[in-house]
């Protein structure tokens, strides 16, 4: 029977994915031409879109728009498709695949100042500046970029306002000097906190609807060598382990959470890894402990079947990493190994297709033990099951429109494994928004590129000035020509709006 509980629900998901609740109507098969895409992790988001264009160079972004104005066509932008609320799609629009503009335009080597187009992914730039500063005394890194994936593009991570595990960073936009925006029209634009400063602050954690990123100018750090330090330690006094980590001059830093809900270390004991400069002279070690990619698929297995042994393995791994010294930009690169569920699936005889969902949820950081807490409770009462996750720590932003890290917030990443059955993406998307709620309990907020599943009180309580940020969508891009399946999702909830 069907309760008014699950009534709601339903309402809910259906709001955000009509097609994966309601029964929808048969339709013709596509137009010749259209294509169908989804997001790497989540694979929530399949989308149909037009066609896709793969521009590699500035007037060919131009011409694309402006094919798509002719045949009044809306335009959506994609990097590498890691985004899991549907930013980077749009039902029977012409998709941008940015991935081919991926040149350097200028190094300014005396002020650590890289412009690259926007296409140029993580490892392409770690591999560009080793070779272009090879043989210099001292050379220049990137500062941070997100964890999990390394093949995420700038402008992606400019359209999302990513971060790292920095312990004292803002995120993303801290990093950025400047960038080029090419509006509807065509025009170019450079955007920094001096020229166009309110499009500064609202295409980066803009999600690709004020225009198309061309390039980004980011401000390098210099590259030095750091120490890895590791401790398996509980949560209890887990803040002020970060705050003393900070104080004694450690850069980075993250605690990867056991995730057995049949143990009392559940959300509870965990790896806390955090790194701390050393003198550049250190030498490194010619054969660097590291997990293959075949490991880090087996512990994902784990994760799935075994979670103790899985947490015991990767403990084991980090403490034999305890001491071992990295270049600053090197060890932020991870690995991601790609459609490793379809694999996982097949190995433990799954009745149905599924993912992970991610999503990550902020909190005051004195609050996070009873945050915790909260979390452990409702996850056994609801057996919710949390493949994998880590906690982080963030400064302020305090310059993006929708600053989504409002305060000096704790950071707490969750994997959530979702069945891709009605069922399964009901409780999926029911464990997502309950999160989002323990987490405004104590005083936080959540990360909006991850999904689109808070109702619209969370959305408000977490980021009043949303509807003002699609307002002023519509003030740089009149005719709207660049949309996605987010952007349509929250129109429809502050609007009404199709």
């Amino acid at each position: 029977m069907t309760t008014r509980r699950d009534l709601l629900r339903l309402a809910a998901l259906g709001a955000a994915w009509p097609g994966q609740v309601w029964p929808q109507p048969k339709k013709a098969k596509p137009a010749p031409g259209t294509i169908l895409v989804n997001d790497v992790h989540s694979q929530l988001n399949s989308t149909r879109v037009f066609r896709i264009v793969a521009p590699q160079t500035l007037d060919e972004v131009r011409a694309a728009l402006a094919a798509a104005r002719r045949e009044e066509r809306p335009v959506c932008i994609s990097g590498a498709r890691h985004a899991m609320g549907g930013q980077q799609f749009c039902a029977d629009a012409v998709m941008l695949d940015i991935r081919k503009l991926k040149r350097e335009l200028d190094f300014d080597t005396g002020r650590g100042l890289i412009e690259v187009e926007a296409g140029m992914q993580w490892p392409e730039l770690l591999d560009h500046l080793h070779v272009s500063q090879r043989g210099l005394e001292k050379a220049w890194a990137f500062a941070q970029k997100q964890t999990g994936a390394d093949r995420l593009t700038m402008g992606g991570c400019l359209s999302a306002n990513v971060h790292g595990r920095g312990l004292s960073m803002p995120p993303f936009i801290n990093d950025v000097e400047s960038f080029k925006l090419i509006t509807a029209r065509g025009n170019v634009l450079n955007c920094s906190r001096s020229e166009n400063p309110e499009l500064f602050r609202l295409a980066i954690g803009g999600y690709g609807l004020f225009g198309f990123i061309y390039s980004v100018t980011l401000r390098l750090v210099p590259r030095r060598k750091l120490e890895r330090v590791v401790e398996v330690r509980d949560i209890d006094g887990l803040p002020q382990a970060f705050a003393e980590r900070i104080r004694d001059g450690f850069l980075y830093g993250d605690f990867q959470y056991a995730i057995d809900e049949k143990s009392e270390d559940f959300l509870r004991k965990g790896v806390f890894s955090c790194y701390r400069p050393v003198d550049d002279a250190t030498p490194l070690l010619s054969i660097q402990r590291e997990l293959p990619e075949d490991e880090w698929v087996e512990l994902l297995y784990l994760a799935h079947i075994n979670k103790s042994e899985a947490f015991k393995r990767y403990a084991r791994y980090y403490q034999s990493t305890n001491g071992q010294v990295y270049w600053s930009d090197e060890h932020q690169m991870s690995v991601y190994p790609d459609d490793y569920h379809r694999a996982l699936d097949r190995k433990m005889g799954a009745p149905s297709k599924a993912t992970e969902a991610i999503t990550e949820i902020y909190c005051e950081r004195h609050l996070l033990e009873r945050f915790m807490a909260e979390v452990r409770a409702y996850a056994r009462r609801d057996n919710i099951n949390i493949i994998y996750g880590t906690v982080r720590l963030i400064e302020q932003d305090r310059e993006s429109f929708l600053a989504w890290a409002r305060k000096p917030y704790a950071c707490v990443v969750f994997n959530l494994h979702i069945e891709h059955t009605t069922g399964g993406v009901i409780r999926g998307a029911d464990a997502l928004r309950r999160l989002v709620d323990i987490g405004l309990r104590y005083g936080g907020s959540y990360f909006p590129t991850y999904n689109r599943y808070p109702l619209q009180r969370q959305v408000i309580t977490c980021y009043p000035q949303f509807p003002e940020f699609l307002k002023l969508k519509r003030k740089y891009d009149r005719d709207e020509l660049f949309q996605s399946e987010w952007y349509r999702h929250y129109k429809r909830m502050f609007f009404g709006e199709k």
